[in-house]
């Protein structure tokens, strides 16, 4: 059995839902924090603050955790990055760190930062480096939450995550600058992935988190075409590899099915019944496993 630390707050709902559409569903109750999967390749389950999750893991109190790559970053936790899960708290993509002043300072760029700056974050290794890397002194001042309200009056310029920089012009801020781009990871411990039995269940439900992922993004059509409709269809249709295609019986008929991105079939529908396919069946994908 493999054990798994789950965040807490802006991670936590997408992370919920991502493992019950893996038929890994987490039950608790609201304020339980050592819910239970009922899966035997998993034992003890903890909800945590994604900022501790990559140290635990790091320390070995847990073989498996999910957390954003910003934290493992400014956490320094020593992890193997084990998968990309392509969301973040409010969908699917990635964040950024980025850097921030008030509209009204002359500073367009990270360089032009006036030297001896007082900086908020809650980055503050990460800020450290990249600014001690430009050359830039600043001062800096560990921030505990709403960073983006303390400039100007408190700090001069804002290092926060963002996903669309909505917030930060809401509050009069621009960005001058990008320290990294972050998203959501899967972390294990070196010494659970160096284990044989740990890893394979690891990866199992690496496997079981993808495949759901891709899933969403994806459908599956299937249609009758007439056989001399199919060269045409074929035409029309793309697929992850090729159509299955198969004759029916009794008939000049073929059954097609493909798997293709659910962006494209407003589009291709219509293209395909103009190609001559009939009783076209739009359904849903739970998984995808490569």
């Amino acid at each position: 059995m493999i054990t798994i630390a789950l965040p807490k707050g802006s991670l936590e709902e997408q992370t919920l839902a991502l493992f019950r559409e893996a038929d890994l569903e987490v039950r608790r109750t609201d304020r339980d924090y050592s819910p239970v999967i009922r899966d035997e390749r998993i034992g003890k389950v903890k909800i945590l603050r994604p900022q501790e999750i990559p140290q635990y893991v790091a320390m070995g109190y847990f073989d498996l955790g999910i957390s954003g790559l910003d934290w493992v970053r400014e956490t320094e936790a020593d992890v193997v990055e084990v998968a990309k899960l392509n969301y973040s708290k409010t969908g699917e993509g990635t964040v950024r760190i980025v850097v921030a002043v008030h509209g009204t300072d002359p500073a367009d760029r990270v360089e032009a930062i006036r030297p001896d700056a007082r900086v908020t974050t809650e980055y503050p290794r990460l800020t450290g480096r990249f600014f001690e890397e430009l050359g830039v002194a600043v001062r800096l001042f560990p921030s505990y939450g709403a960073s983006e309200a303390k400039v100007p009056d408190l700090m001069d310029v804002v290092v926060d995550l963002t996903e669309t920089g909505t917030t930060l012009r809401k509050n009069g801020l621009k960005i001058v600058g990008q320290i990294m781009e972050s998203y959501t990871v899967i972390v294990a411990n070196r010494e659970a992935w160096a284990d044989p039995v740990r890893r394979q269940a690891i990866e199992e439900i690496t496997t079981l988190l993808l495949g759901v992922l891709d899933a969403r993004s994806r459908t599956l059509l299937s249609m009758n075409v007439p056989k001399d409709s199919v060269g045409a269809v074929m035409a029309a249709l793309p697929a992850l590899k090729r159509p299955t295609v198969s004759a029916l019986f009794g008939i000049d008929y073929f059954s097609v099915e493909t798997v293709v991105l659910k962006s494209e079939v407003n589009r291709l529908i219509p293209l395909l019944k103009g190609a001559g396919a009939e009783d076209i069946l739009e359904l849903p994908i739970a998984k995808i496993i490569r």
